[in-house]
Formats: C-alpha cells, sequence, structure tokens
C-alpha cells in the first residue's frame, strides 16, 4: 500500500511538470553583444529565473550590436529585445513604437581607448581627426558616443573613420593588431585593454562622473524592450519577463562578481576567467539597483541624438512613450527593498 501511495505521489509530480511545460508561454529574446552592459539577462538565464515564471525562452545572440536586434524586432523575428535606451526614441522618430519595460544598465558603461600608437589627446580634441575608431556597430550607442563628441567640439562626422569591430575579445584584437586607432566599447574590453597592456583608457564614462563629463548627465543604456503592439498582446508574458529580470538585478546586487560570473554560460565569458572577474566588478556601479527608469535621466540620451540626428531632432519626441515603468512597479521585491 505504501509504495502504490509513492506511486501515485511520483505519478502526480510527473503530471504536473508535464503540465506545466506543456502550459509554458513560449518568448524569443534576441540580445546585441555580450557586453556587459547586458550582464542581467544571462544572469537571469543562468538561475533559472525565466524557467521559474513558467517561461520557455529562445535567446539569439547576434553578436554585433543591438541596431541588428532593432531591426529583427521591428521587423517581427523576435519579441523582445536585450538592447539599448537610445533606440526607443530613434524609432520614435520613424513612427515606431518600440518601449522601454526593464532597465539593466542606468550608465553608459563606455570607454574611449587609445592603442600604443595613437595620437589623440582628449585635452585637445581636435587630435581626433583621421583616427580610425573602432565601434560595437554603426547605429549603435559606441558610434552615437563618437558622433556626440564629433558634434561637442564642433568637429566635422567626416573627420574619423568608424568601423564595426563588435566587443569583447574581438574589439581588444582589433586595437591590438593595429587595425584601429581608438576603441569605444564597454566591459570586459575595457578591463582586458588594461590587463593585457593593449593601450589606455582615455575616455571613461563608466561611473557617473565620466557620464556627466561626456553627456552632461547619466546615460541609461541596457533595456529589455519590445513593440507597443506586443506588450498590448501580451501583458501577462511581459510581466513574467519582467519579474524575473528584477529579480536577478536584486541577487547581483547581493552577490559577488565571482558568484555572478559562475552563472553565466562559457560563451558570455570573453578572455581569461579572472580578469572576467574583474571586469564584472568593474561594471557594478552601472547596473539598475531596482529595473525602473528615471525620468530625468531618459532626457540625456534625447540630448545627444538631436546633436546630430536630423529625424530626431525634427520630430517632437514624447519620452513617455519610450518606457514604462508599470511591469517593474508591480515586480515582487526582495525583503532588503
Amino acid at each position: 500500500m505504501r509504495n502504490f501511495a509513492l506511486a501515485v505521489t511520483v505519478a502526480a509530480a510527473l503530471a504536473g511538470s508535464l503540465t506545466g511545460a506543456a502550459h509554458a508561454q513560449s518568448v524569443r529574446i534576441s540580445v546585441g553583444s555580450y557586453n556587459l552592459n547586458n550582464l542581467p539577462f544571462p544572469v537571469a538565464e543562468g538561475l533559472g529565473l525565466y524557467k521559474e515564471q513558467g517561461l520557455d525562452v529562445t535567446t539569439e545572440n547576434f553578436a554585433s550590436g543591438g541596431s541588428k536586434v532593432l531591426q529583427a524586432l521591428v521587423a517581427g523575428s523576435t519579441d523582445i529585445a536585450v538592447g539599448f535606451y537610445d533606440h526607443t526614441i530613434q524609432m520614435q522618430s520613424q513612427r515606431k513604437d518600440v518601449v522601454g519595460i526593464v532597465q539593466l544598465a542606468r550608465n553608459s558603461g563606455l570607454v574611449l581607448a587609445g592603442g600604443p600608437n595613437s595620437t589623440f589627446d582628449p585635452a585637445k580634441p581636435e587630435t581626433i581627426k583621421g583616427a580610425k575608431i573602432g565601434i560595437t556597430a554603426p547605429g549603435s550607442s559606441s558610434d552615437f558616443f563618437v558622433r556626440y563628441y564629433l558634434d561637442r567640439h564642433g568637429l566635422s562626422q567626416d573627420s574619423v573613420s568608424l568601423i564595426g569591430v563588435g566587443s569583447g575579445a574581438a574589439a581588444v584584437a582589433a586595437l591590438e593588431q593595429g587595425k584601429i586607432d581608438l576603441l569605444v566599447n564597454y566591459d570586459p574590453a575595457a578591463t582586458f585593454i588594461e590587463a593585457k597592456g593593449v593601450g589606455k583608457i582615455l575616455i571613461d564614462a563608466r561611473d557617473d562622473a565620466g557620464a556627466k563629463e561626456v553627456y552632461g548627465g547619466i546615460y541609461p543604456t541596457s533595456v529589455l524592450y519590445a513593440t507597443a503592439s506586443y506588450i498590448k498582446e501580451n501583458p501577462e508574458t511581459i510581466q513574467k519577463v519582467v519579474d524575473a529580470t528584477v529579480k536577478a538585478l536584486e541577487w547581483m546586487r547581493d552577490h559577488s562578481a565571482e558568484e555572478i560570473v559562475a552563472q553565466l554560460p562559457e560563451a558570455f565569458i570573453s578572455g581569461d576567467r579572472e580578469t572576467y572577474i574583474k571586469a564584472v566588478e568593474n561594471a557594478r556601479p552601472i547596473f539598475s539597483a531596482d529595473g525602473r527608469f528615471s525620468e530625468t535621466d531618459v532626457k540625456t540620451p534625447l540630448e545627444v541624438l538631436r546633436s546630430f540626428n536630423d529625424k530626431v531632432a525634427a520630430t517632437k519626441i514624447d519620452l513617455s512613450k519610450t518606457y514604462t515603468n508599470s511591469f517593474v512597479d508591480k515586480a515582487p521585491r526582495t525583503a532588503s527593498n
């Protein structure tokens, strides 16, 4: 009788798990690159938080910058994008409604590094003329960084050559091999450059002071965003994705860089593990504590884009339509919050 009861219990549990799997909500999430601004997303995956919400997530890594992910989202080949907030502003200028649903990185995290033969001196902005500058991809925020720098200093957009080199180890290699003179990129590339002696950081926007110096304010970057129509049609799925992501942000806040790296798939880790752990520690200040968008901070990307993007400059942008805190505000919180 005891064995029969045990068999019934096991069968019931198995049936329950199969029923849960059958009812798992499928969602396609694409990520533009494995730079550290996007780190909370793979952490959430590694911790099994999306699965915990009953989601069956299909992930695609474009590894060539957020602009490709944005194209996929608008084309309908992905449901949610892990990309940069400024893309939502760009899309509104093109009369397309793309909305940020949770913020991952509250600050830029970008650096401009020079190779051993670079003659650029930030104290003399005109010395950037003629430089071959590596960016993650055309239309990316690293692209915007350079264009805004040129505009602020009255320099022509044609005074430099912009070359897409991706992120991480590939970007560092481009600088090391002399294919580019300067590199605008994120961690882990920023930490690798210094650790390997490949070059030196000339402009650092990883902390708040650096961001304010470069942009005039805090520059929110990595977010999860989706089209307004997808959000309207799938509010339950969006809430589950946000709940899992907020939980990942809280978990990252309370755990060491080494513990965070332990949750990542090997494909996400660039270079040697110890240097990568150091890169995660260096990047800590950029991550959002709660996933919320700041009404003040979102104005900074708009001002940056207006300086060189004619379509954005000519459009009356309603920032309230580029993000929502409604899902984040409903997300369960840990006791420490």
